[in-house]
């Protein structure tokens, strides 16, 4: 792998609002409501007027599918009222959000941009539950996978299985993760779901595909979620308590899973990680806080150890230490996670920022993180052929 210390972007770059909608299902909004709600709060948060914006990136996977609407990049700088201002859409699957705020990031860190809006959104409830899993779908290989009938509960039960056998990682360890992260979910007022669950709820509801279970897996979300981001050097000049992107890396690995060199391992992770570590002049024992990929439990738990938080095969016994949770060594998913915030996808991306920086403001209530300097934002597309991962810092 190369050195990516020496690579330094040609400017430090900021962001000074954030703003995010409710998730859950929203049938009294469309796709350009919610990604312009979420929009303007970031704007507002910001204290920016829209015609200071010099370029919009929208994440969105398949508004073509779920609404019926392509050329979100029109849709979305329309509504907002930023025309002529430039603006694309990125699709990365269930990473276009996070792909989104990379391409933002590298405009203002090239200097091309001073000021760019970022924003990722999905509405994917006005589908029936069949058709939004087979839109998913569209995420993985579909001649080798899909047209087989494999499904992302499928690719991950694979995953789950193979965990349990290699490194004896038990169901009961899996099934404490949307426990907590329903826990967490429970302290955030935009949360899909804000309902505390059991170990014995989780091993109890309907079984999707062995060993996974209903309360194993994110929900079907609408929602957006919007940041802003500038300079570093001038964020100041809008935001007294400014959080800074100290890293920003992405990696791909093979589109179909069994290509993949070890199943229990998302490589694409690993590499975009450790990237991010060397980019930022950290490590993992540096992180105070992390929001990660769980859309599914077992994905949350091979993340520990991808993201180098736990040793290989020993994700299951960091989740049963207590160290993931809030007053522990490494509290992830404060925000409840895909599993308990939700899941629109192209929103999910800005999502995972959206939380970090209200926890590096010390603004996020009764599930606020003590001390927390560096955050970490792991965002996976598909069953793991793109992965982004973002690193914060409310220092410089």
């Amino acid at each position: 792998m190369m050195d990516f210390s020496k690579l330094k972007p040609a400017r430090d770059v900021a962001i000074i609002g954030i703003g995010s909608t409710e998730f859950g299902e929203h049938w009294n909004k469309s796709l350009r409501e919610l990604a312009g709600e979420a929009g303007s709060k970031a704007l507002h948060d910001a204290n920016i007027n829209p015609e200071e914006i010099q370029l919009l990136v929208g994440g969105n996977m398949s508004g073509g599918m779920f609404v019926g609407q392509e050329h979100g990049s029109g849709l979305f700088a329309d509504y907002l009222g930023i025309n002529p201002t430039p603006s694309m859409r990125t699709e990365a699957a269930c990473a276009s959000g996070s792909v989104a705020a990379r391409v933002g990031f590298m405009a203002v860190a090239s200097g091309m941009y001073d000021v760019v809006a970022v924003g990722g959104a999905e509405k994917m409830t006005d589908v029936p539950g069949d058709t939004a899993t087979s839109v998913l779908a569209g995420a993985m290989d579909q001649e080798n996978e899909a047209f087989h009938g494999l499904t992302f509960p499928s690719v991950y039960a694979f995953l789950a299985n193979r965990h349990m056998f290699d490194y004896g990682t038990t169901r009961e360890q899996i099934a404490m993760i949307p426990v907590k992260n329903h826990k967490n979910g429970h302290l955030n007022p935009i949360a899909h779901f804000k309902s505390k669950i059991t170990v014995e709820d989780v091993m109890n509801s309907a079984l999707v595909a062995d060993p996974l279970r209903l309360l194993d897996c994110s929900p079907i979300s609408d929602g957006a979620a919007s940041i802003i981001m500038v300079p570093a050097d001038k964020a100041k000049d809008y935001d007294d308590d400014p959080i800074y992107i100290r890293a920003s890396a992405q990696a791909s690995d093979s589109l179909t899973v069994h290509d993949r060199r070890d199943m229990t391992t998302l490589d694409a992770t690993v590499w975009a990680a450790k990237e991010a570590y060397q980019r930022a002049g950290l490590s993992p024992k540096d992180i105070n806080i992390a929001e990660v990929h769980d859309c599914f439990s077992i994905n949350e738990l091979i993340a520990y150890e991808d993201l180098g938080f736990a040793k290989k095969g020993e994700g299951g016994k960091l989740i049963e230490s207590g160290e993931v949770e809030i007053g522990g060594k490494i509290p992830i998913n404060t925000s409840g996670g895909l599993k308990a915030k939700g899941h629109p996808v192209g929103a999910t991306g800005i999502a995972q920022l959206y939380e970090l920086v209200e926890q590096l403001r010390g603004k996020a209530g009764k599930r606020q993180v003590e001390n927390a300097r560096y955050g970490l934002a792991h965002n996976v597309g598909g069953s793991g052929a793109t992965v982004v991962v973002h690193i914060l810092s409310n220092e410089r």
